[in-house]
């Protein structure tokens, strides 16, 4: 069961190639912060730029500098079936504990071709499976109830990542899926939320940059302590904010750059952070004494 904390990390670049040296200092950085999982190759890896070998080499690196010390949960999805299937069977003989699949963008499949497309994912792996639901990326999303009906047919369906921006829908999962069906925030400033309406954990932009103190809004709540998550959470809602004021993952790797751990590089069509909005970002990490 995927519960907790998970890093939806960064893939840093140096000379246009993956920075490997990099890449693993980041994980050490995680796990020296208790984090309880590592979510490489996402929208936060920069997935749509990498080519097919970069991108199962990043996933095999994740795998390798963990090395059972925290989950890895590797984003293997696309709009293609079939190349869906491939890249997560590829993760699977990696060596990875899950993989976290987007629901289909561009295409804008009916909520039967989303069904088909899970299922056939299932199908192929025995992986456990995470949906991933984010309309804003997506132009689609995954409708409650095929999110109730992929957990109850395919039994390696165990868990989502919503960012879908709404405690209702939140909600609404929860009311219909056993509870052993887990439910992950994708989205920092909605964490605590999520959870009071029983989500239990998050897959993070933010723990990037805050593994520790994103790890204790998490842990605090999960062990009854909500005073203690809304505090976190309110310390730091300036920095959730401020990671989002472009598109993710630029905000959070001009923030891993001026806390001089990546260079500040980014693959096309993705460029460096606007000037004026590195000075906020700036001020939000000062403030916070992570530069």
């Amino acid at each position: 069961m995927f519960t907790g904390t998970y890093t939806a990390i960064v893939t840093p670049f140096k000379n246009g190639q993956v920075d490997e040296k990099a890449f693993r200092n980041l994980i050490q950085f995680q796990i020296e912060n208790g984090i309880d999982g590592i979510v490489p190759t996402g929208t936060t890896g920069e997935a749509a730029t990498l080519d097919y070998e970069e991108h199962m080499r990043v996933i095999e690196l994740a795998v390798e500098e963990a090395h059972g010390r925290c989950k890895i949960i590797a984003g293997t999805g696309s709009n293609s079936t079939r190349e869906a299937v491939e890249l997560t069977q590829r993760a699977e003989k990696l060596g990875v504990d899950g993989a976290l699949l987007a629901s289909p963008y561009y295409n804008k499949p009916t909520q039967e071709g989303v069904y088909r497309h899970y299922r056939t994912i299932a199908e192929s792996t025995t992986l456990k499976l995470m949906l991933y639901n984010v309309p804003g990326r997506t132009a689609g999303e995954i409708g409650v109830e095929t999110c109730a009906r992929l957990a109850r047919d395919c039994k390696n369906i165990v868990a989502i990542k919503e960012a879908g921006g709404s405690p209702e829908r939140v909600s609404a999962i929860r009311s219909l899926i056993p509870p052993e069906f887990t439910i992950l925030s994708g989205d920092d400033a909605l964490t605590l939320p999520f959870m009071a309406v029983g989500a239990v954990g998050v897959v993070s932009v933010a723990s990037n940059v805050i593994p520790k103190q994103m790890t204790e809004l998490v842990n605090s709540f999960l062990a009854g302590r909500s005073a203690d998550s809304l505090k976190i959470h309110l310390r730091h809602l300036q920095l959730f904010k401020d990671l989002f004021i472009e598109s993710n993952p630029i905000p959070v790797k001009a923030a891993l750059f001026l806390m001089g751990m990546i260079e500040n590089e980014f693959r096309l069509p993705l460029c460096e952070l606007g000037k004026a909005n590195q000075e906020k970002l700036h001020r939000t990490l000062s403030s916070m004494k992570l530069v």
